[in-house]
């Protein structure tokens, strides 16, 4: 067995990120998945054969389409021989799933892997835990996934009732100090930063556009992003009410959203053979842990924990994307990494906007962003960037990748 060989991520992709409940609501997480499947395995000519595993991320897992990998995969009229399977690190899933991914390659255990993410916030089910042994009296409660996963992150017993991710941004805005206008204006930067991107054609080459079936008349060819907002200023986004009587609000906050992406991680041995061309080198990866309650700070240990294992700095890093759940939690990370509110750093964080402006489909957030994040990397030559994300529950995750010459 090959011990640590060198892993490419080749045609990284990803659908345009879908509204809650909005355009790509027709299509439920399976199909999504089938869909980036086909349109990888077309774009990089890859022999589907030659897969040897899926793996596939997706943070609110359904009955409907299990071991959502494989079903998405057979979905797509793909080989029946090539297994698949599913995971989930809640918002780093899908970074998660080209981690473990590029860890099978580089141990030998496997030559090419899709890796994939999708969710479809849209469709994620309300249900019950009563009903399998019955309720001889009263009233059954049927919980709705989206918020009781949320409240549910970690256990109750251990850390209490959490309400959500609103309350964990909240309380980094405390300690921080982070005021509401700061956080509006970053999500305006946010915003900005998308519409210019889309104006420029940047997500162009890395965009699939989706077709919904209409009842009548030829299919709605779904192509960009639907939850940025061009006009998004000081004003129009000072004027929304605080979410819970803090800084948090619609506009300052990652949004629920439907999108899937995927990419082919590869050994470098089997590149020619396989007819592939490296984008990036997947460099290492990380993942840490934090108080529950203060789940945004997850990128500061999970970014030191990563340049101290492959020996990288700051100084090394040319591109930052730093999904952004919400502008508090950005600007209390960037704290914490000992950015100055003026720092020059800023110019290279999240240049084509992130979560508050494109979106935050769960499951697919994390190889959407390396999407993004591959395009821009060859666009301004940049050598290392660095991908990192807080996580639900109280975790960070960070990985670096190099530009392929």
């Amino acid at each position: 067995m090959t011990q640590s060989r060198r892993v490419a991520i080749c045609s990284p992709l990803r659908t345009p990120v879908g509204r809650y409940l909005g355009t790509l609501a027709p299509l439920e997480a399976g199909a999504l998945g089938a869909i980036i499947i086909k349109a990888l395995v077309e774009r990089s000519g890859i022999d589907p054969a030659r897969v040897d595993d899926v793996v596939f991320s997706q943070g609110y897992g359904s009955g409907e389409a299990p071991a959502i990998g494989r079903w998405s995969w057979l979905a797509a009229g793909m080989p029946i021989e090539v297994p698949g399977f599913q995971l989930d690190r809640r918002c780093g899933s899908g970074l998660q799933a080209v981690a473990t991914a590029a860890m099978m390659v580089q141990t030998g255990v496997a030559d090419c892997v899709l890796a994939g993410g999708v969710e479809s916030m849209s469709n994620v089910e309300h249900y019950t835990t009563r009903a399998r042994h019955g309720a001889r009296m009263g009233d059954m409660v049927l919980w709705d996934r989206l918020s009781r996963g949320r409240v549910m992150s970690q256990p109750v017993e251990r850390f209490g009732v959490i309400s959500g991710m609103i309350e964990t941004a909240e309380n980094l805005a405390r300690d921080f100090g982070i005021t509401r206008e700061a956080s509006d204006a970053y999500a305006v930067r946010s915003h900005r930063n998308a519409a210019a991107a889309w104006q420029a054609g940047k997500f162009d080459a890395a965009v699939v556009p989706v077709e919904i079936a209409q009842k009548r008349g030829d299919p709605l060819v779904f192509a960009q992003d639907e939850g940025f907002r061009a006009d998004a200023s000081m004003e129009s986004l000072g004027a929304l009410k605080p979410l819970e009587g803090g800084v948090v609000t619609a506009g300052n906050a990652s949004q629920q959203n439907d999108a899937a992406a995927a990419c082919l991680v590869v050994a470098e041995d089997k590149l020619g053979e396989l007819g592939l061309e490296p984008m990036l080198w997947f460099t290492g990866w990380s993942a840490a842990g934090c108080d529950p309650s203060r789940m945004g700070i997850g990128p500061v240990p999970a970014v030191e924990r990563l340049f101290a294992r492959i020996g990288l700095d700051w100084d090394d890093i040319g591109l930052v994307e730093l999904n952004e759940a919400f502008a508090p939690q950005v600007l209390a990370v960037l704290k914490g990494w000992g950015w100055a509110e003026d720092d020059s750093r800023i110019d290279m964080l999240n240049v084509n906007g992130s979560g508050i402006s494109l979106g935050h489909p769960i499951g697919a957030t994390g190889i959407r962003i390396l999407a993004d994040l591959a395009h821009e990397m060859h666009l301004r030559q940049v050598r290392y960037g660095l991908e990192t994300m807080c996580i639900g529950g109280g975790q960070g995750m960070a990985a670096v990748f190099e530009r392929a010459a």
